[in-house]
């Protein structure tokens, strides 16, 4: 017999997913705090009149947060790192 752990999300009595990493449970318990903070400023802005249509919304803003925020300059997109090795070979290469 194996013992499994597992974490689950649960929101306002109503399991809503369950994890075997306690990490994982955290994210997707953050992600759900940023569809009940975005769920009321979506509604305000009366482009949306289905309930569903706002919640569906808010929850691809939260999952895509990290899209959101570089799209509005809240964040500076990642630099890609250069292999220092693969750079120093096309210098080498441009000298000769």
């Amino acid at each position: 017999m194996a013992v499994i752990t597992q974490y689950v999300v649960v929101r306002d009595g109503e399991e809503k997913m369950s994890f075997t990493s306690k990490a994982e449970a955290d994210a997707h318990d953050k992600m759900l705090d940023m569809v009940e903070a975005l769920f009321p400023l979506l509604e305000q802005s009366e482009l949306l009149t289905d309930e569903k249509q706002t919640e569906d919304l808010a929850l691809f803003l939260a999952r895509e947060r990290e899209q959101v925020l570089l799209a509005l300059g809240a964040k500076k997109p990642a630099k890609k790192k250069v292999n220092k090795s693969a750079s120093e070979a096309d210098a080498s290469k441009a000298a000769s």
